[in-house]
């Protein structure tokens, strides 16, 4: 297109005007979008942990009873399930904090409980109920966390830093971490799960306590390390995070896996919060409390 001329008073052309450059917009992917794309690509991938009929009992409670789970290379994996069904449980065992009575888990080629050494080599852990060293500071905590894992000192420093202008935490470093609010303690966890760079993340609620913008930083930080062939498997409470989030999904319940695969398979077409309830069961409404709605039945 010409660039268009002006006419002036006196009746000469003024210089050509050029036009204003047209910014495109940029529309960013809807991260549930991103997860059903990623899921179809991680589903043709090998498989890079693998639970075979875990099973933990105490006394005579069965807190998890044969739960084979399979999770791809590039899979953001969800557990989701009532309260009690088995969850923490078991990522403790696939993460090698706690003995399973009976079954397998492994790695790669590497059995978590027959070589934990190794195992721990690939697997960053967000364990449930944070037990830090909150004596130290943050810095101080990364620190010991990649020492312990063997990363050289110098190569710790640098990805300590990294991480926590990536966690938003840059300004806390110097800081005890018995001073961080709850949901800043989360984060130097995950980050602690992080700098060793494992290959398979053990996350149990890592967005319990965080806040929203928080949440959505730790999940584009999880979607990138997916996206560079790593894999996670998490916990949460929030369905709606999970079908937003994940690619693949396991429902947990008594202790047992009742449904697991791709997110868009185990929902069939409805959303996952009404599947679950129709697997798990929506319970019958409660009577009684009428005391506390006002009720006057005694009258």
């Amino acid at each position: 297109m010409e660039p268009r001329s002006r006419r002036t008073r006196s009746g000469g052309d003024e210089a050509p005007t050029e036009e204003p450059a047209r910014r495109r917009i940029e529309v960013p992917t809807p991260s549930v979008v991103r997860a059903r794309e990623r899921g179809k690509v991680a589903a043709q991938n090998p498989v890079v942990l693998r639970t075979e009929q875990l099973t933990k009992v105490y006394g005579s409670v069965v807190a998890a009873n044969e739960v084979s789970i399979s999770v791809h290379a590039g899979s953001l994996t969800g557990i989701v399930g009532p309260n009690g069904a088995g969850k923490t449980t078991t990522l403790s065992m696939i993460s090698g904090l706690l003995r399973p009575s009976s079954g397998r888990v492994t790695v790669g080629n590497v059995d978590v409980w027959a070589d934990g050494p190794a195992a721990k080599q690939l697997i960053g852990t967000l364990p449930d109920r944070l037990r830090l060293f909150d004596r130290l500071t943050g810095a101080q905590l990364l620190y010991y966390s990649g020492v312990l894992h063997g990363v050289a000192e110098a190569e710790v420093a640098a990805r300590s830093a990294e991480l926590a202008e990536a966690f938003g935490l840059e300004s806390a470093l110097d800081r005890l971490v018995s001073d961080y609010s709850a949901g800043m303690q989360k984060k130097i966890a995950l980050a602690c799960s992080m700098i060793h760079a494992p290959e398979v993340l053990v996350l149990d609620e890592p967005f319990e306590a965080i806040d929203p913008v928080s949440a959505a930083n730790v999940t584009e930080i999880l979607e990138k390390f997916v996206a560079g062939g790593g894999s996670v498997i998490l916990s949460s409470h929030s369905l709606e995070l999970i079908q937003r989030v994940c690619d693949h999904v396991a429902i947990i319940a008594s202790g047992s896996v009742i449904a697991q695969g791709t997110v868009d398979a185990v929902r069939d077409g409805v959303s996952l919060e009404e599947r679950f309830r129709a697997l798990v069961g929506e319970g019958e409404s409660k009577k009684g409390l009428q005391w506390l709605h006002g009720s006057s039945d005694s009258e």
